[in-house]
């Protein structure tokens, strides 16, 4: 004869144990109920690699544009106007080195950086070339892979170190042939002049053709910086076209901080020059 069941519920966690044991004359036979563990069991089926991949691909080019428009990204040396610092000299590997824009989102470029910059005026176009292809399909791919860092953009940049900003007065020279900053010789020993100092020879002159430039000659200004303005050189004083060739635009040879690209800080090729690129303000002698 059945006795009256006895059922207990034990709640563990999100599953439910029911429990009964009968009493049959004669033993007692305990009897469990299955677990009800299916959603535990329940495993989330996997994706094929096929549908996986473009999926990450995605998500790779996401994270390498907003690296590329907020953090930074490389640039290649293409002359010599910044030797010894930065290689781009004819016959010899051209550096690479990293731009970062993240310190001048919260300043601007001091006295010592080394900035990448875009042609302010097209004074400073003489020579460029775009390196973008005439034909509108191979071009449109061209501006599409360069959003994503993997082609140069199309604009003419260039990198110099910054001599003096907005408000200073720079000239040169000294009776040293050294760069003044409000009257104050400059400590630059990381500037390489190919010539002595020549007092009275001007580096460029104005003329009704434009600027004449002779590499031998150092002196140049006074030119008092505007405010937001940078004044910039070359490392390689006597082959650098840099804000002395360039007095005759219209922020007379001065570079505005809004095209300012970043800060040089690290060069990733080749391989034995790798390393970082110093800041040193001039101007703390």
């Amino acid at each position: 004869m059945r006795s009256a069941a006895r059922l207990f519920v034990v709640t563990r966690d999100s599953e439910t144990v029911r429990e009964s044991d009968d009493v049959r004359a004669g033993g007692f036979t305990p009897r469990r109920s299955r677990v009800d563990s299916s959603r535990g069991n329940k495993r989330k089926k996997q994706r094929p690699l096929w549908q996986e991949l473009p999926i990450l691909i995605v998500i790779a080019a996401v994270i390498a544009a907003l690296v590329v428009t907020f953090v930074g990204r490389p640039y290649q040396i293409p002359s010599g106007s910044m030797e010894p610092t930065l290689h781009g000299c004819t016959g010899c590997t051209e550096d690479r080195i990293y731009v970062e824009k993240l310190s001048y989102d919260f300043g601007d470029p001091q006295p010592g950086d080394v900035v990448v910059f875009k042609s302010p005026s097209s004074s400073w176009d003489e020579g460029y070339h775009s390196t973008r292809s005439s034909n509108g399909v191979v071009r449109g791919i061209q501006n599409f892979f360069s959003f994503f860092g993997l082609v140069p953009p199309d604009e003419n940049d260039l990198v110099k170190r910054v001599i003096a900003v907005g408000g200073q007065t720079v000239q040169c020279c000294d009776a040293q042939g050294r760069v003044l900053v409000d009257g104050k010789p400059l400590d630059e020993p990381y500037a390489h002049y190919m010539f002595p100092y020549q007092p009275g020879l001007p580096f460029a002159v104005k003329t009704a053709m434009g600027v004449s430039t002779n590499p031998t000659g150092r002196e140049f200004g006074p030119i008092k910086v505007p405010e937001g303005n940078l004044w910039v050189m070359g490392d390689n004083r006597n082959n650098s076209l840099d804000s002395r060739g360039h007095i005759d635009d219209q922020y007379t040879g001065t570079v505005p901080v809004t095209d300012v690209r970043g800060k040089a800080v690290f060069k990733i090729w080749p391989l034995n020059r790798i390393g970082p690129v110093r800041s040193q303000n001039p101007q703390t002698n």
